[in-house]
């Protein structure tokens, strides 16, 4: 695959942006304005590029500029594997995100197939101090940006769980009204967890081959409470003994839904949880890199990245090596900041977007060195 890069960008009624264009290349793209003028909003169309609710988890119908349009459409020219295909996704009269690929209704799901999309925002600053549900959310991303399947068995497992669960609220305690979905979820999970172990490996992998300024996270999957049956059928076992417990709780208590993220400063040894601001964002930062240079060995090239407001929270040293290393990867990455000088060390080697607001109306301006 030569690149993997939208050539084209355009915004209707998309967020603050009535009507907005890009024309682009292959060079990460530096979006600079004041806050409040739309840049977050811009890289959170390009999320929507990959399968999912994209980086913010906005509803179809949130994501409408108000309060002119019930409707928005975000249109993209990508470039994949030496081939251009017209992405059109859209929602009309508050109804759900559709998609269509080169004219054609195609499901969400056939955008992880076609492109790789990689973010990290400031929301996810507090991943290590956080609860579980957002590391598991991380770690899945991760994971279906090597393996898009892992959507699909996460789709089922969900659906399985949700159905057993209502049976233990309900207080069914006959075992064949189990039996289906358990077998159901017995599958799911065992490839939930099989393709969870698959990325870190590969995560880790990548950032041992690698010579990087910022600091090698060392990865374990674990559970909540608890260890995860390994096996198909162990699992299906751990289901059918666990549920007198399930029925006291009124919920499954056993499973992938119930795995963490532990992560840890290798260099120090120090638990993730227990580093300063700075480092638990530099061990983010790694792991994004890591992510995308293990996907550009396996899938070819490189993925979009999307770093909301990175370039603020790293100090200049570290800010150039970031640039060095997306620009050595030959990503395209889409970063944001207030102000063109938090670019200043990326110069021509990036197309430059400034992105301003007046009278509630945003405008997008770029600039092609």
């Amino acid at each position: 695959m030569a690149g993997l890069y939208l050539s084209e960008l355009r915004l209707s009624h998309f967020r603050s942006h009535r009507s907005a264009r890009l024309d682009l290349d292959a060079r990460p793209v530096a979006i600079h304005g004041r806050n409040g003028a739309g840049k977050t909003n811009l890289i959170e169309a390009v999320s929507l590029f990959s399968p999912g609710r994209g980086m913010r988890r906005a509803a179809a119908q949130d994501l409408a500029r108000r309060p002119e349009a019930l409707g928005w459409k975000i249109t993209g020219m990508l470039r994949a594997a030496d081939r251009q295909h017209e992405v059109e996704i859209f929602s009309e009269a508050g109804g759900a995100r559709q998609v269509r690929i080169d004219g054609k209704s195609a499901a969400q799901l056939a955008l992880g197939r076609l492109a790789r999309v990689l973010w990290l925002i400031p929301a996810m600053d507090r991943l290590w101090i956080e609860g579980a549900e957002g590391r598991r959310r991380f770690l899945d991303r991760m994971t279906m940006s090597f393996l898009p399947g892992h959507a699909d068995a996460s789709l089922v497992y969900e659906k399985a769980m949700r159905e057993r669960n209502r049976l233990l609220k309900d207080q069914v305690r006959d075992g064949h009204w189990y039996i289906a979905l358990e077998r159901q979820m017995a599958e799911a999970g065992a490839e939930i967890h099989a393709n969870r172990k698959t990325a870190l490996q590969r995560i880790m992998d990548a950032q041992m081959q690698a010579e990087t300024a910022f600091p090698t996270a060392e990865l374990d999957l674990t559970q909540t409470e608890g260890e995860m049956p390994e096996t198909e059928g162990d699992l299906r076992a751990a289901l059918a003994e666990s549920r007198f417990r399930d029925l006291v709780a009124g919920r499954s208590l056993v499973g992938p839904h119930r795995a963490d993220l532990y992560g840890s400063y290798a260099a120090k040894g120090v638990p993730a949880t227990e580093c300063s601001t700075g480092e638990q964002k530099a061990l983010l930062v790694s792991l994004i890199l890591a992510n995308a240079r293990a996907l550009a060995r396996d899938f070819g090239a490189p993925p979009i990245l999307l770093l909301d407001e990175v370039a603020a929270h790293l100090d200049a040293g570290r800010r150039a090596a970031l640039y060095d290393e997306i620009c050595g990867l030959g990503a395209q990455a889409w970063m944001t900041g207030t102000g063109p000088e938090l670019f200043a060390e990326l110069g021509a080697r990036a197309q430059h977007v400034h992105v301003t607001e007046s009278d509630g109306l945003s405008s997008v301006e770029a600039r092609v060195p």
